[in-house]
């Protein structure tokens, strides 16, 4: 019997996972430049929180029982999971709180091909406590400081805002909004066509599918709807934030790389419905193929849902997809290549040489530099000794005798 991880499962080798070290490393490194701090929650959820109040529905997670019979389930992402910990473990701490995480996520799908991935790895960051313009220019500059440290510039952003979609939505009947929503979340007209509306909100779908493209053209035309004025409200802060954001990123970026080019699409919708404000995605350009590399958004009701008084704090965040980075990435040869190299190869001559050579290897190690330091395990002739080093590329190896003498062989390594 050949024994293979469960469906949607997958194992990560070691070249996998020196890849996927590479882009945490460098993003990690813009979190903490951010003043930003890891966080790291369960595994494991009850699954009244991570259903976060009917946002996320039970059929995207995948559950469990425990002995007594809780209704359990695997993260299918990590914003419900923070904002319970943010509001039952961290009580009494002063706002903004910066957060960040690289984890694992489990998202069952409906779909049942052999190769359908149920397990993802992400980072991302959430910003509990901080509301407005100014927190959301962060958000979004943070994402573009992150893509920027890993070398992409073939990038853009799609921007929406969840509470003038919903208050769009309004207009149509109870019962049709869910496939109105559906229909403009695929973009979907045909389905528009056929759904029985009357003129004029026939009409208003038909515009809220072509809400997409251009900020300024977008803001004009959502303005033609009759908005009232708490609505028009958030079209002009959401006006005023594409300003900012265009204004911040030409003047931080304009020595690095190109701006960021803003695609507002006031009907974009998310996976998980706990968004109250801004909306977005984060899209790759590379090689004339559009791939979702992240999302995020603005959720001001949820840790109120957590919360023992049920008292609101604001919170907005974003994740990257690490399996979508690392293979565009992995297509431009800006990943390693291969795993790192052993930089020495100890190896006892004799069974009474084992603890001058164990000494002579932690003397190597404790270097204030990485020193890989390899133990030759014995049962092998001198030229095959050498000829393994080759071939992990091991530049040195340390012959050891029993009285601690030492000689080195430097050897030749051919790439």
């Amino acid at each position: 019997m050949v024994y293979q991880p469960p469906v949607g499962a997958r194992d990560l080798l070691p070249l996998d996972v020196a890849q996927k070290h590479w882009i945490e490393d460098r993003l990690q490194q813009v979190f903490h430049r951010w003043g930003y701090h890891r966080i790291i929650t369960s595994t494991l959820e009850r699954m009244d929180t991570l259903m976060a109040g009917g946002a996320i529905q039970r059929s995207a997670v995948i559950q469990l029982q425990n002995a007594d019979n809780e209704d359990l389930g695997l993260r299918p992402e990590l914003t419900a999971s923070i904002a319970r910990t943010a509001v039952t473990r961290m009580a009494g701490v002063t706002y903004p709180q910066r957060l960040y995480y690289n984890a694992n996520v489990f998202q069952r799908t409906s779909e049942l091909r052999h190769n359908r991935q149920q397990e993802f790895y992400q980072a991302g960051v959430e910003l509990l406590g901080g509301g407005g313009s100014l927190a959301d220019a962060e958000i979004l500059l943070l994402v573009a400081d992150c893509l920027q440290a890993l070398g992409l510039s073939q990038w853009h952003l799609i921007l929406g805002e969840a509470e003038i979609t919903r208050s769009l939505l309004k207009a149509f009947p109870p019962h049709l909004q869910a496939k109105v929503r559906s229909a403009i979340a695929d973009l979907d007209r045909v389905t528009i066509y056929t759904l029985p509306l009357s003129d004029e909100l026939r009409e208003r779908a038909k515009i809220m599918l072509d809400l997409r493209g251009n900020p300024a053209d977008v803001l004009q035309k959502v303005s033609s709807l009759g908005l009232d004025q708490p609505l028009q409200a958030v079209v002009d802060n959401l006006k005023s934030l594409v300003e900012l954001l265009e204004k911040s990123v030409s003047k931080t970026t304009q020595s690095k790389a190109r701006g960021v080019e803003i695609i507002l699409d006031l009907g974009l919708l998310q996976t998980f419905d706990y968004y109250t404000g801004i909306v977005f995605q984060v899209v790759s350009d590379t090689d004339g193929q559009a791939r979702v590399i992240g999302r995020g958004g603005r959720y001001d009701q949820l840790l109120g849902l957590y919360h023992p008084k049920g008292d609101s704090i604001p919170g907005i965040g974003f994740v990257l997809f690490l399996e979508d980075l690392q293979q565009i990435l992995l297509s431009a040869r800006q990943l390693p290549q291969t795993t790192p190299a052993s930089n020495w190869l100890i190896v006892p001559e004799t069974p009474d040489a084992y603890t001058a050579a164990f000494a002579y290897a932690t003397k190597l190690r404790d270097s204030t530099h990485l020193v890989r330091v390899e133990m030759d395990l014995g049962g092998r002739e001198a030229d095959e000794i050498r000829e393994y080093a080759r071939e992990r590329d091991i530049a040195q190896i340390a012959w050891i005798k029993a009285d601690a003498s030492t000689t080195i062989e430097s050897l030749v390594i051919s790439h």
